[in-house]
């Protein structure tokens, strides 16, 4: 294949630095032109690799969105219980104060090895939460179905 002879100025600095490499390399100038030139025009390294961080900074911002939804859940389930517990829950005579701190004690540690074990088995309300809205929303068509009979 024949090469097309191209006709350029340098800077004389440019220039020295081309020579100096092209001698260093044992290469001809034309050789490191050209190939300095085909890096340049064609997406290199730097190019592929800017794309790869652009890609995995993509996927970090949608875990960190989920991960900020799960904590607007969670926040708005524990609010939710508070808010419950509180409204439901009387409060305890003065005089039953003792028994009743012996008693909310030995709850609360229940409570921890109960969420241990919870944690511990991979469970969690999310799960929970995405199945049981799976199975409402596989059962309403069977409702309208047997409504509309």
């Amino acid at each position: 294949m024949k090469k097309a002879q191209l006709s350029i100025y340098l800077d004389q600095e440019i220039c020295c630095q081309l020579e100096a490499f092209a001698k260093r390399q044992g290469k001809p100038k034309s050789l490191v032109a050209e190939a300095a030139i085909a890096s340049f025009l064609s997406p290199d390294d730097s190019d592929r690799r800017e794309a790869a961080i652009a890609k995995r900074l993509d996927r970090i911002v949608r875990v960190l969105e989920r991960l900020e939804r799960n904590d607007g859940i969670t926040l708005e389930t524990v609010a939710l219980f508070i808010r419950f517990w509180l409204t439901a829950t009387p409060a305890l005579p003065e005089q039953s104060s003792p028994a009743a701190r012996a008693k909310g004690a030995e709850r609360y540690d229940r409570f921890v090895e109960a969420l241990g074990r919870r944690l511990s088995s991979g469970s969690t309300i999310m799960k929970e939460v995405s199945l049981e809205s799976n199975d409402a929303e596989s059962l309403e068509p069977i409702k309208d179905n047997a409504s509309s009979t």
